[in-house]
């Protein structure tokens, strides 16, 4: 784990990358802050965590750290020891934390619970949807760390990259430790309410778009053309045929619209 800083003083905000190691999108976005030490009204922490599985450009070494909090330090595990290791180094800073994903190409955040603190900061962010995962929020970095967690894009693009260093700056902005204004948008809000799982095959293929409704009766995935048929209407999020090992991704339903307004210094 590599940890550095922005600004003096004890940082109440922390900018979490690599928490898989094959999701290099958010380390590009730390160097460059690094790189360019941008002046700021707040120290930040920036963390790049999982430096062994970056290294091999796996996404864990022994178990995914992101199903791994709270950690422990006598785990058998170099995950196990690096989760309990990174909860002690972000305690008391709301954490930002940067991913990637093999079924969604434009941005949108997780967050474990519609809270003040979620309303207030991701609509400021150039997401194009906040999704609500308490249901399957064991073991995540927010189920023991306050934190906004982003998908930035398709894992390995360039765009990817492009949106981790756009959106951590909206973060830093929206938090007051850089300065400028944010955008105004309007945000909906989904909250995960099942598991997709799928069955051994040798191939599978997904026939819906993340977060457009998926109708009763209708077929949105098969494995070894199998077809799964849809029981009741839903929306689907992280979907992708080849994205998880033993799911095709999640059901949501969708919460609501948030409105916002712009923030300004």
């Amino acid at each position: 784990m590599r940890v550095a800083q922005l600004g003096s003083g004890t940082p109440k905000i922390a900018v979490v990358a690599g928490i898989h190691g094959d999701e290099p999108c958010g380390v590009r976005a730390v160097e460059r802050l690094l790189d360019e030490r941008p002046t700021v009204n707040r120290p930040v922490k920036l963390v790049v965590a999982n430096e062994a599985a970056l290294e091999r450009r796996v996404r864990f070494i022994d178990e995914d750290l992101n199903r791994t909090f709270p950690g422990d330090p006598d785990a058998e595990t170099h995950e196990g020891q690096l989760a309990a290791a990174l909860v002690s180094e972000l305690e008391g800073c709301l954490t930002f934390s940067m991913h990637s994903t093999q079924s969604h190409a434009d941005p949108f955040a997780i967050v474990n619970g519609v809270s003040e603190t979620a309303t207030d900061i991701v609509p400021q962010l150039p997401v194009a949807a906040m999704v609500e995962t308490s249901n399957f929020a064991e073991g995540r970095l927010f189920s023991a760390v306050d934190t906004v967690e982003v998908e930035c894009g398709l894992q390995g693009s360039e765009t990817a990259a492009q949106n981790a260093d756009r959106l951590t700056r909206a973060f830093l902005t929206a938090v007051g430790a850089l300065p400028g204004d944010t955008v105004d948008r309007e945000l909906p809000v989904y909250r995960l309410t099942d598991v997709i799982r799928k069955q051994q095959a040798d191939t599978y293929e997904v026939f819906v778009e993340n977060f457009t409704p998926v109708e009763a009766g209708a077929p949105f995935a098969a494995a070894d053309g199998d077809e799964q048929v849809a029981d009741e209407r839903f929306y689907p999020v992280l979907m992708s045929s080849n994205g998880y090992r033993d799911v095709f991704g999640y059901a949501a339903e969708k919460l609501d619209v948030i409105e916002t307004t712009t923030a300004a210094d």
